[in-house]
């Protein structure tokens, strides 16, 4: 178990919201990908550069659970969590929280490891498993 914590805030824009002035459901997805792409970036490798080496990281599983409605405006802090690098798998979860401090949601998603060239499952790449071990340290 690893267990590295990072913080990414985004503002819910407009285009991203409902005629209620709630941020559709379907947005979540994408900030938790802002939160897992900055957490990767913060341990010390971008995902640009793992893809020049020749690893992707299709996603798995995806899970959230909706607990209050984020809004046009709202200042959301996503806590992106790396839980555990297993093999060819990496496993992430997520709290985001408004700026009211609420809970809004909590998710987690599961990718894996792939090699670009044969697109088939890889063991997770040493360097990124030691620098998401080392980070926040």
């Amino acid at each position: 178990m690893i267990e590295r914590k990072f913080i990414t805030q985004i503002r819910v824009r407009y285009s991203e919201t409902d005629q209620m002035g709630y941020c559709y459901y379907g947005n979540y997805a994408q900030f938790l990908e802002i939160g897992r792409v900055e957490a990767l970036r913060n341990s010390g490798f971008r995902y640009k550069e793992m893809e020049q080496q020749g690893i992707l990281l299709p996603v798995l599983d995806f899970q959230i659970k909706y607990i209050f409605p984020a809004k046009y405006d709202d200042l959301l802090t996503i806590e992106t969590t790396i839980v555990a690098i297993k093999g060819t798998r990496i496993i992430f979860d997520y709290e985001i929280i408004n700026e009211m401090g609420v809970k809004i949601a909590t998710a987690s998603t599961t990718l894996v490891f792939v090699s670009k060239e044969s697109m088939r499952p890889m063991k997770a790449p040493e360097n990124i498993v030691k620098a998401i071990q080392n980070a926040n340290k």
